[in-house]
């Protein structure tokens, strides 16, 4: 649980915050989200409520697809869908050549993971708190391809430990993978500082930026990995089943995909086939167009806010609640780091977490539960429950936090 010197901090973050998002017209954004009628939604980092944009753009696609066709239809919206690329790449400061568009983050991700030739005796260096579907893949290609997995421990405040990292590297490290922001615990992983080490030393990075995407500004040349994998239905608040993948140019021949169809490697012979020269090599032909279009609306409504103002309303709203949760002692904040985002963590003495949501959810207020499977080695070290998860964005207001911590209290 956080001292009274770090709550102190948050309490500053959350007044600077508020002041540097106050750009935010939160009145007009507010009515955008139909979903806001319905209840108390602070569940962001599951699937956020869309906007009205985003649903309106699915739905004209769909309409379009119902009067004349799906080929016809993507035909007819060729320019508009193909400038999906060009909103995924300025909102992470990339080329629109480095994306391709996916069905879900897990393709994305794996479809490098998966790709990238690791000799055997390689190791895969990742954190304490990688996500379980990373490292179940990890598992898995240790065990076929006779790779290693090393994991960094954390350092004091529970991100990865930069240090460490450094002392770790040598040349049988075939690659780093890092969960930018995991599933619960609050925490930033200092990914920048992670990208400088592999770019001295020359290993391919791949970094999971689920739960980042859509709350942090996102440039990948700041970054500096190699890769990086996103959902749509986060913070980002696009439809669920969209994702993309980002391959930064200079890997973009430095090997084949998993697997190729007509679309990302065209028959150009009886015996010859053509990949693809852009990322687009990891797509396949088919796709949901009306998801497509959603997903390049949510981004561009997105960019028209401004992410600084997003990113500085999201910790002051997070900040916020930690700040109402430490007062009551019945309360377990779980939150590590000493950069926070806005996912906070929490158990109760009284009740358990799954039976908190249920009746919150009840009471109008929808937050959801993380289990230790989720990061297992985190969770393990740390001696967690099953969490709360609460995950305001920043089309919530300050009166609903203190709403759902006032209904929280009443019930344990």
């Amino acid at each position: 649980m956080p001292d009274k010197a770090g709550l102190t901090l948050e309490w500053k973050r959350m007044k600077r915050g508020l002041a540097m998002a106050s750009e935010i017209d939160l009145k007009r954004i507010r009515a955008e989200t139909p979903g806001l009628k319905n209840g108390v939604h602070l569940m962001a980092s599951g699937a956020a409520l869309m906007p009205q944009c985003v649903v309106d753009a699915v739905v004209k696609h769909i309409h379009l697809e119902a009067e004349i066709g799906g080929y016809e239809a993507a035909d007819q919206q060729a320019g508009p869908l193909g400038q999906v690329y060009n909103s995924v790449a300025r909102h992470i400061g990339a080329k629109r050549h480095e994306i391709a568009l996916m069905e879900d983050a897990t393709h994305a991700w794996c479809n490098i993971f998966y790709a990238l030739p690791l000799k055997p005796g390689a190791r895969i260096v990742t954190c304490e708190a990688e996500y379980a579907a990373n490292y179940v893949a990890f598992l898995q290609r240790a065990k076929r391809d006779d790779l290693r997995i090393d994991v960094v421990p954390s350092d004091a405040s529970g991100a990865l430990d930069v240090a460490s990292l450094e002392a770790r590297m040598g040349e049988d490290v075939g690659l780093i993978a890092l969960t930018w922001v995991p599933t619960n615990g609050g925490l930033v992983n200092p990914a920048a500082e992670v990208g400088r080490i592999a770019r001295k030393h020359a290993v391919p990075y791949l970094l999971d930026a689920c739960q980042a995407l859509g709350q942090m500004r996102i440039d990948v040349t700041e970054l500096g990995c190699d890769f990086l994998s996103a959902t749509g239905r986060k913070f980002m608040r696009g439809p669920r089943g969209t994702g993309f993948l980002y391959v930064r140019e200079a890997w973009l021949d430095a090997f084949e995909p998993l697997m190729i169809d007509l679309f990302s490697a065209p028959w150009v012979a009886t015996d010859r086939y053509a990949l693809r020269r852009d990322a687009r090599r990891f797509e396949t032909w088919e796709n949901a167009y009306a998801l497509r279009a959603g997903l390049g609306a949510a981004f561009d409504y997105a960019d028209a806010i401004g992410i600084g103002a997003i990113e500085a309303r999201v910790k002051a709203l997070a900040a916020q609640c930690r700040g109402l949760l430490s007062e009551n002692h019945k309360i377990r904040l779980h939150d590590i780091g000493t950069d926070q985002c806005g996912i906070i963590s929490f158990s109760a003495d009284t009740v358990e977490a799954d039976e908190i949501v249920q009746k919150m959810a009840a009471a109008g207020f929808v937050l959801g539960t993380s289990t230790p499977a989720s990061t297992r080695i985190d969770a393990e070290r740390r001696n967690l429950p099953t969490v709360v998860r609460m995950a305001p964005h920043y089309y919530n207001s300050e009166d609903e936090i203190k709403a759902c911590v006032r209904q929280l209290f009443r019930l344990i």
